[in-house]
């Protein structure tokens, strides 16, 4: 397979040596089949060890790489670098979250937000194995099925204007997550979630603007 030479561009923060952020410049080998974590793995391999990013499953599945690429938040295992050839290729970390070193963000606001919305299966009773299963139709299940794809990739965050203006926002995985546990036929924890969700920073400050659904890799 033929292979071809980008340059790319990646942002570095070393706090321990200086409170201002800049581009660092790396060529990398390509071939179609290259997509942006490889080439951040390349680096690392080869070029620079210190630099600093989350990946775990390479697949689109774990939601750990998620990377602003020419300021659009995207998962870097999914995107292909001959998608910009010919063209400049910056790699940031996600929009609107602290960060602890070159593109590894602190996402220790969401998972907060992610335990207050409860997203599990809350039952009144439990009840013992000899009663049976909790079944469900079809029907019931497509009620929130869309929902449960959410593993919390946060590119939606990144892209959401009113997190990025308001911190104190739920936001769009916490609300989708919240939505998927309320519309199950199985769960009983409305009412511990419904104060979360109606709150002033809950579904409300949402304008609608549909960045995140732009962005998120389950549509």
């Amino acid at each position: 397979m033929e292979t071809d030479t980008a340059t790319i561009r990646v942002a570095r923060y070393r706090p321990e040596k200086s409170e201002k952020s800049y581009l660092q410049e790396y060529k990398v080998p390509y071939r179609k089949d290259t997509v942006v974590l490889d080439a951040l793995n390349q680096v690392k391999a080869e070029q620079d060890g210190t630099l600093a990013y989350r990946w775990s499953c390479r697949m689109g599945v774990c939601g750990s790489c998620g990377a602003n690429i020419n300021g659009v938040p995207k998962l870097t295992c999914a995107t292909f670098l001959h998608e910009y050839k010919g063209r400049s290729l910056t790699i940031e970390p996600l929009a609107n979250f602290p960060v602890i070193k070159d593109l590894v963000v602190d996402l220790d606001d969401f998972m907060k937000k992610l335990v207050k919305v409860k997203p599990w299966i809350i039952r009144d009773k439990e009840s013992p194995p000899e009663e049976g299963e909790y079944k469900q139709s079809g029907k019931e299940l497509d009620l929130y099925s869309q929902f449960s794809s959410c593993i919390n990739y946060l590119l939606c965050y990144a892209a959401c204007p009113i997190y990025g203006l308001n911190e104190e926002f739920l936001g769009p995985a916490a609300t989708a997550l919240a939505y998927r546990y309320i519309a199950d036929s199985r769960d009983q924890g409305k009412k511990a979630r419904f104060p979360i969700v109606h709150d002033l920073e809950g579904v409300w400050e949402c304008t609608l603007v549909g960045e995140c659904s732009v962005v998120c890799p389950k549509g």
